[in-house]
């Protein structure tokens, strides 16, 4: 379980470097980072910098946390995290939430690059995470629990805030950008899922398997925050269709749908209410 002391002095730093007070928390994904660039008077500090923050090594990271407003809110930006297929423990890839929770933010939207399950969807979609599935066997919530940052046993069965989704609905139905609904299912990786895996994913009712979100997603719930969800669904998933996956095709795909996903993520920071 996280340190105070650890989460308070990271919190310290970066309120150090800004006189904005995020919000709104966002997580962005593998080739989303650009929203990020569309912050308005940014404050950019490196995670190298910030005490006890971890670096992601992954293509399509860059590793800043970026401060700034956007459509009318103070957010702050993860422009890329952690996962725990790099060897990060769960308490690093999770270390961030709990930093956006010490520094005030209530809500935060997680994003992610993964593949589609359900052959209804396409490359380029947009899912509205509604649940998840977790498959690696592990939660970060395992060890000794703090109760100043959340209760022992946390209620899942509302991960992902029904108001929150009812907002992306509706920007998203007034943007005229589909948007898919679906159940995410998160996989260890690095090695990308068999065809057999993902048949049983579809069988335990995924819509799409990425490797990070869930606990990230966990974190927050633990510690109170509402989450929003939000996949970029940029390959089919393996055996779907008879090609082999890259990851630079995750990457361009991803590149491809930022306008849509830049529009719908900043229609949905302007409905947003904050308090």
């Amino acid at each position: 379980m996280h340190n105070i002391q650890d989460i308070l002095e990271a919190r310290d730093f970066i309120m150090s470097k800004t006189d904005h007070r995020p919000v709104i928390g966002m997580i962005l994904g593998s080739g989303l980072g650009t929203l990020a660039d569309e912050i308005e008077n940014p404050v950019k500090i490196p995670y190298s910098e910030i005490p006890h923050f971890a670096k992601s090594g992954a293509i399509g990271h860059a590793n800043e946390l970026v401060i700034g407003e956007l459509n009318g809110k103070i957010v702050a930006a993860m422009k890329g995290r952690f996962h725990y297929y790099e060897g990060f423990t769960l308490d690093e890839v999770t270390f961030p939430v709990r930093v956006m929770k010490a520094l005030g933010i209530v809500n935060v939207i997680i994003t992610n690059a993964c593949g589609a399950v359900n052959t209804n969807f396409n490359p380029g979609d947009l899912m509205l995470i509604t649940d998840h599935i977790n498959l690696v066997g592990i939660n970060p919530l395992i060890g000794p629990n703090n109760d100043e940052l959340g209760t022992r046993f946390p209620d899942l069965s509302q991960v992902y805030d029904k108001e929150l989704r009812t907002i992306a609905s509706k920007v998203a139905n007034e943007l005229n950008i589909p948007l898919q609904h679906g159940v995410y299912a998160w996989w260890s990786g690095p090695t990308y899922e068999t065809p057999a895996e993902i048949r049983m994913m579809r069988t335990l009712g995924a819509d799409a398997a990425g490797m990070s979100t869930v606990p990230e997603a966990i974190v927050a719930t633990h510690g109170n925050m509402k989450v929003l969800g939000i996949s970029c669904l940029t390959n089919m998933a393996c055996g779907i269709l008879d090609q082999p996956l890259n990851h630079d095709e995750v990457i361009e795909v991803a590149g491809k749908v930022r306008v849509k996903f830049v529009a719908l993520i900043k229609g949905i920071l302007e409905e947003m209410e904050i308090g």
